[in-house]
């Protein structure tokens, strides 16, 4: 990790730099995929596969034999684990859903909004060096709860944790595809893989690319995403090998995530730092997390007045608070995916079970975006219903505006119902 010790507020913008590749240089070998998916559909997959990952694909939907299968290739406990996550995640998640609640804003004029659930929504599950089952989780519960007729979802990974979360939460179906390729089939449809209105999950930056490509031609996604990412907030109440611990665990993800730390000790970032080099070695997947301590920081502030402002202004997609009144200071972040508050709240509880949601926005969007909810499958639409009380109250104040635009037809549609009531 590199050190920045009280540095200057023009020095941030360069200290806490994402280590992303230029998105122009990825848009140009992502475009052509999805023009020959486009084009092309189950062809170009099956090109694609053989390129990319050498394998052959006749059929890309997996069976639903293999998918039943897939629990008895799963000890107890894992099972027993993910059904824990499962309630959890169900339990936050169901919270979230709202009745409609109708408003009356004059007499005899009532207004109201539903949710309702996004008919048919794709997930993606990356297949690369970890499995991430849990994000099945993350994403297919919230989709049922809401209501998604067709939960498609695409993963060039067979771990059957991956299948067996799938049918746990209520996917309806799943192909064997991935890469952006798998973006564009969801996204325009092919042959075997049927579109979907809106594409969610993580994935490298030629997934996040291609998500973010697709999206301009009007097939949402549930955010702008690229490499995972922590920052924790430290002072001496904080014990050093817990942090180093969380550091780590987002390190170990992949060469291009980062890890930043800010504390306003001396002391303690040196221990941190020591503690950090002792649990690499014992870690299986070092090679990720040292190339990606690499791109990470390390951050001696003034204050914690200070140390508050650089975390604003990074806008961690993760933010754990190991800090002397960690909740008082929570109320002073406004940019941040999700807090993890005190010494006993580690990130990974929120990665897999704790039930908040594990999408969250990265590279500097969480300034803008949320995390994934149950929102996110749901659009929100609005009714009204006015009684000929209602339109004697309120239509004449439509009509005066109305004309005021110039708009002489909207005016029209009131005049000819309030003379129909005189």
């Amino acid at each position: 990790m590199k050190e920045f010790k009280f540095p200057e507020k023009e020095e941030w913008g360069n200290i806490l730099k994402r280590p992303t590749s230029d998105i122009a240089d990825i848009e140009d070998k992502v475009i052509p995929i999805l023009e020959e998916v486009r084009l092309n559909g189950d062809e170009a997959l099956r090109k694609f596969a053989l390129s990319f990952d050498n394998i052959l694909l006749n059929e890309f939907e997996v069976a639903s034999a293999e998918i039943d299968s897939a629990e008895a290739k799963l000890s107890k406990e894992l099972k027993e684990a993910i059904q824990v996550a499962k309630n959890n995640i169900t339990q936050f998640h169901q919270a979230q859903i709202q009745d409609p609640v109708i408003i009356e804003t004059m007499p005899g004029v009532q207004c109201w909004r539903k949710s309702v659930g996004i008919q048919k929504v794709g997930i993606y599950i990356p297949g690369g060096t970890a499995p991430l089952f849990s994000t099945v989780l993350m994403l297919g519960i919230p989709a049922k709860l809401a209501g998604c007729e067709e939960i498609i979802l695409c993963s060039p990974s067979n771990h059957p944790a991956i299948l067996y979360a799938a049918k746990l939460v209520g996917v309806t179906r799943v192909f064997r595809v991935g890469g952006a390729q798998a973006v564009a089939a969801m996204a325009y449809g092919t042959q075997s893989i049927p579109q979907v209105y809106k594409i969610f999950g993580p994935g490298n930056q030629f997934v996040t690319a291609a998500k973010q490509l697709v999206s301009k031609e009007g097939v949402a996604i549930d955010m702008p995403a690229g490499p995972s990412e922590v920052a924790v907030f430290a002072d001496d109440t904080a014990v050093p090998s817990f942090v180093a611990a969380d550091l780590l665990s987002q390190a170990e993800h992949g060469y291009d995530s980062q890890v930043v730390m800010v504390t306003t000790s001396d002391t303690f970032l040196l221990k941190v730092k020591e503690e950090v080099s002792r649990q690499l070695e014992e870690l299986p997947r070092k090679d990720f997390a040292s190339k990606s301590l690499e791109n990470s920081k390390a951050i001696l502030v003034k204050d914690r007045r200070e140390g508050v402002e650089i975390l604003n202004e990074y806008a961690a997609e993760h933010l754990i608070l190991s800090v002397e009144n960690a909740e008082e200071i929570s109320e002073q972040i406004v940019n941040a995916g999700s807090i993890f508050l005190g010494n006993y709240t580690p990130e990974s509880c929120g990665d897999y079970a704790s039930g908040t949601n594990h999408t969250l926005p990265t590279n500097g969007f969480a300034k803008a975006y949320s995390g994934v909810s149950l929102d996110s499958f749901v659009k929100k639409i609005t009714y009204q219903k006015i009684t000929k009380e209602g339109l004697v109250n309120l239509g004449p104040h439509v009509q005066e505006m109305a004309e005021s635009e110039s708009l002489q037809g909207h005016a029209n549609a009131v005049k000819v119902r309030l003379d129909s009531i005189k």
